[in-house]
């Protein structure tokens, strides 16, 4: 097969090696340390505006770690919902050069995760120190009517004066949640429940149970299910407890990394009653549940194990596979693929505010970890890990992120805290690699500061991310020789009215031109077509979009069936085949 010219200055590239150990050479190794001037390394994105977090989550004294630390994100319409340990912010971000913040809200939550759902703004709440009156004095006693841990709901149709319509109480908290709609009940929202916290003694909330698995009543070892009714959320309750951990043994973990041998072992634990210590079992929780309703499955990290569940009956899912990989130290959060064929689990070495980025640390551990989907089977992959080396003042590891919607191709954009932004391509589960990077210095050069990126999220057209120290930033990718001006601006028409990370959207793009040059330098860059008919289809589509009506209609049409004739000699056939079904659309459309 012929191949090597350019088509729109598209030329064949092979992704990059996969690293096997931390780069101390890339331009993100060194950079200079600072709150607000901190030394800044950037690739293949640009940062369009930084907005420092509200001063009330602020002090004379600079980042007042995790206690006042921006969390996760939500988005609706031109509004992105910030998550804060104590509170939330609502940004403005219809200009993303210059966002505003329309609203702070002080109200101690522990993490603070949201969700959207119409006018509901959902926040997650563990501490066992917040309180109902989301008061800063904490709660003292063991029991107590004032302790606030579970899932807020507020209303938040007046951005100015968001009001909180109920607390939802559950037994241990919730860490993170997720929103699951009803699939006939337009009128109904579900919320998993993925809590952490010791359990509730029963005297403060009734039915909460401290107790092994084999206990039909334990609080443990389960998901609760929360039914929201959105025409009186204040009805909102607990209606189910899904048992998805049962007959899970306990995983296997790795050893400590180099950079962590001197470090002193943790104790055994005691066994209070003597004799053999107590048969060790799973995970008895979720850290994060991330829903795919389209397909209706949601991938569970849970701690020991990744796991696959069937949730087309919503109040009642079940487990379908449990994974486990003994490079993985704390299953953390997923992202599904668009076409559902693809699960990349990400793994929190270290919890997110140890540095596990060091040159010494292993490049498959706290990294992501990538699986093929296939009749409700989880096969594993390769793994990725963000490859510059950080310090040790940098807390690193994997964290949340979401797909970046380019046709033809499975990318992502993720947070590693201080380590940085990354965007990866991971279409081939065996070979994923970087595309573009963000990164500044650490916080301080002397000592450990909780910082970076929580996460960063593709939306309408930029990546939106929280710094958990530093505020919110917006970036925008620019073009590479492994992302070209088309696909960016494909991914870019794509517009979701709300967006909550952990309830993926099914992508569908448009009838446009970018969408089909999309295939076209996928095809110019990986070979896949001989080049003499990349340059023959390029000049196609330009004579096509210059004509219109009957005439462009025709263009497309003869070209489509062109294309079906070139897949079976084609090097990658698939491509070429989508790229004649986005053909016809677009010929369809010329009506």
């Amino acid at each position: 097969m012929s191949g090597g010219s350019a088509v729109d200055g598209v030329r064949p590239v092979s992704p990059p090696p996969i690293a096997t150990a931390a780069s101390t050479t890339d331009p993100r190794v060194g950079l200079k340390a600072g709150l607000t001037d901190a030394g800044v390394a950037a690739r293949n994105i640009r940062l369009v505006s930084h907005s420092p977090k509200s001063n009330i989550f602020e002090g004379d004294g600079g980042p007042r770690g995790l206690t006042y630390a921006n969390s996760d994100l939500a988005f609706a319409g031109n509004f992105v919902y910030q998550g804060n340990f104590s509170g939330f912010q609502i940004w403005d971000i219809a200009n993303p050069a210059a966002p505003v913040l329309r609203k702070a809200v002080l109200c101690a939550t522990g993490q603070g995760d949201p969700s959207i759902y119409g006018n509901l703004l959902f926040l997650s709440s563990e501490s066992t120190g917040n309180r109902t009156d989301c008061g800063t004095g904490g709660v003292a006693d063991r029991v107590s009517p004032d302790r606030m841990v579970g899932v807020r709901i507020y209303d938040i149709t007046d951005k100015a004066n968001p009001r909180k319509v109920v607390d939802v109480q559950t037994c241990r908290g919730s860490h993170t949640h997720t929103l699951v709609p009803d699939p006939t009940d337009r009128s109904i929202v579900y919320v998993y429940v993925a809590g952490s916290a010791g359990v509730r003694p029963g005297e403060e909330l009734a039915g909460c149970v401290d107790a092994p698995i084999d206990s039909a009543n334990t609080s443990r070892f389960r998901v609760e299910v929360i039914r929201v009714p959105l025409a009186h959320p204040e009805e909102a309750k607990i209606v189910s407890y899904a048992r998805i951990f049962n007959d899970l043994a306990a995983a296997h973990a790795h050893g400590i990394a180099p950079g962590d041998s001197g470090a002193p072992a943790r104790a055994p634990r005691a066994n209070p009653a003597g004799g053999p210590p107590a048969p060790r079992t799973g995970p008895n929780q979720c850290h994060d549940i991330t829903v795919y309703p389209a397909i209706g499955y949601a991938a569970g990290a849970c701690g020991g194990y990744g796991l696959l569940l069937d949730i087309r009956d919503p109040v009642n899912p079940k487990r379908l596979q449990a994974v486990g990989d003994t490079n993985f130290a704390f299953w953390h959060s997923a992202t599904f693929n668009n076409d559902g064929t693809k699960l990349l689990f990400t793994d929190e070495w270290g919890g997110g505010t140890q540095p596990k980025c060091r040159f010494d640390d292993p490049i498959d551990w706290g990294g992501d970890a990538i699986f093929t989907l296939q009749n409700g089977h989880l096969t594993q992959g390769a793994y990725f890990k963000m490859p510059a080396a950080q310090s040790k003042q940098e807390n690193c590891v994997a964290h949340n992120g979401s797909l970046v919607p380019v046709p033809g191709r499975d990318i992502m954009v993720q947070g590693w805290y201080q380590g940085g932004i990354d965007v990866i391509d991971f279409t081939d589960a065996n070979h994923p690699y970087e595309i573009a990077y963000f990164d500044r210095g650490p916080v301080d050069s002397t000592k450990m500061v909780t910082a970076g990126y929580w996460a960063g999220y593709w939306y309408n057209g930029h990546i939106v991310a929280s710094e958990m120290a530093r505020g919110l930033d917006v970036f925008e990718l620019v073009p590479s020789e492994y992302l070209s001006q088309n696909e960016i601006d494909a991914a870019k028409l794509v517009h979701f009215d709300t967006f909550n990370p952990q309830m993926q959207p099914k992508v569908v793009w448009p009838a446009a031109f970018p969408v089909v040059r999309s295939y076209l330098d996928q095809l110019v860059r990986g070979q896949g077509l001989a080049s003499s008919r990349t340059s023959a289809i390029a000049a196609q589509l330009t004579a096509a979009e210059q004509a219109s009506g009957a005439a462009r209609r025709s263009a497309l049409t003869t070209l489509a069936r062109q294309l079906d004739a070139d897949v079976a000699g084609a090097r990658d056939g698939a491509r070429v085949q989508a790229m004649a079904a986005a053909v016809r659309d677009l010929a369809n459309a010329s009506m």
